[in-house]
């Protein structure tokens, strides 16, 4: 059976420290199938490519009703546009792996490498609550902060594949260290491991507080999970750190707006889901804070596609992609 590049489907891959999710994707962006594993990241890069390879051959390639043109893949980490270098990815314990070249060679088909969170924007825009709009700009708050921008319609990239690390702009000079060597970074109040840190400190002097009741009255064992929790019950502590953290949200989407003047501000990921009123808080502080020229045309919402938006996203960039040189913004 053969098929045009147009007709033919995409395999996207959302390449996570702990799981491997791959999805076939169709032209229009539906989800024909979707599959999960564990990345079993210990064991090495080649270990992955193994791993993701196998899933693709085993589940993908052999329907002849779904032919595969390309792959697409969203790796939370640092990606070379050009060559497809994973220059940096934590929590694979990676650095410098020439991964585009070595899944290429595993399967013999067209690869696309990117940022993960990249792919969540692509998604969101050619698919999501974003499609049709060309200026926007993605968020996810999860353990970290990611970003993913979008200007004319098309993804912007960077010079080194570095561009919509929102979650490292600093919005504290002499703020509290971040995991990645600066200080006072977005991420040191919006990511998970620094809600529950500010959270566990506080908890610590407070004895009576609900949220030290859900962690079995040990302060260590916090999460943000839980604060979201105590602040849905009217713990007034949680609460106070959900205020604290959405208004910390809110100055980094005013330098957002104000910097890149996007139409569309998209908000995910499982701090977003998981703290009550974030949305609005921060909403609230940055129109309190950006520019009225920036303000006039924006929106602020929440992502469409959730968990399925990276995987749909890679899929669509390696399909819109395929053929072209991938650097910088792709042409």
């Amino acid at each position: 059976m053969t098929s045009s590049p147009e007709s033919a489907c995409a395999i996207g891959v959302d390449l996570g420290g702990t799981k491997i999710e791959t999805a076939l994707v169709n032209a229009n962006g539906d989800i024909a199938e979707k599959r999960r594993t564990p990345t079993e990241a210990k064991q090495g890069p080649d270990h992955v490519v193994a791993i993701i390879a196998s899933m693709v051959r085993t589940h993908y390639l052999r329907d002849a009703r779904h032919p595969v043109g390309t792959i697409g893949v969203g790796v939370a980490g640092q990606v070379d546009p050009v060559t497809g270098v994973v220059r940096r990815a934590p929590n694979l314990d990676w650095l410098d792996f020439p991964f585009r070249e070595r899944l290429e060679a595993a399967l013999g088909l067209p690869v696309a490498v990117l940022n993960d969170v990249q792919a969540i924007a692509y998604g969101e825009c050619r698919r999501g609550v974003g499609q049709g709009i060309k200026d926007l700009v993605c968020l996810f708050a999860g353990t970290g902060v990611g970003g993913g921008v979008v200007i004319g319609g098309e993804l912007v990239r960077g010079v080194s594949g570095n561009a919509g690390e929102i979650g490292h702009m600093t919005i504290e000079q002499d703020g509290i260290p971040c995991t990645c060597g600066n200080r006072g970074c977005l991420e040191t109040f919006v990511g998970g491991w620094a809600i529950a840190l500010r959270a566990q400190k506080r908890a610590a002097a407070e004895p009576h507080t609900a949220l030290l009741r859900l962690a079995g009255g040990k302060a260590a064992g916090i999460t943000a999970k839980l604060v979201g929790q105590a602040a849905a019950q009217g713990d007034a502590l949680a609460r106070a750190l959900v205020e604290e953290t959405g208004a910390a949200l809110g100055v980094g989407l005013a330098a957002i707006a104000n910097a890149l003047n996007p139409e569309l501000l998209i908000l995910g990921g499982g701090i977003v889901e998981g703290l009550p009123g974030l949305v609005e808080i921060a909403e609230r502080e940055l129109r309190r804070r950006a520019l009225a020229a920036a303000l006039k045309p924006l929106r602020v919402v929440r992502s469409k596609l959730g968990a399925d938006a990276g995987v749909i996203g890679a899929a669509l960039f390696a399909r819109e992609t395929r053929g072209r040189k991938i650097a910088g913004v792709a042409p």
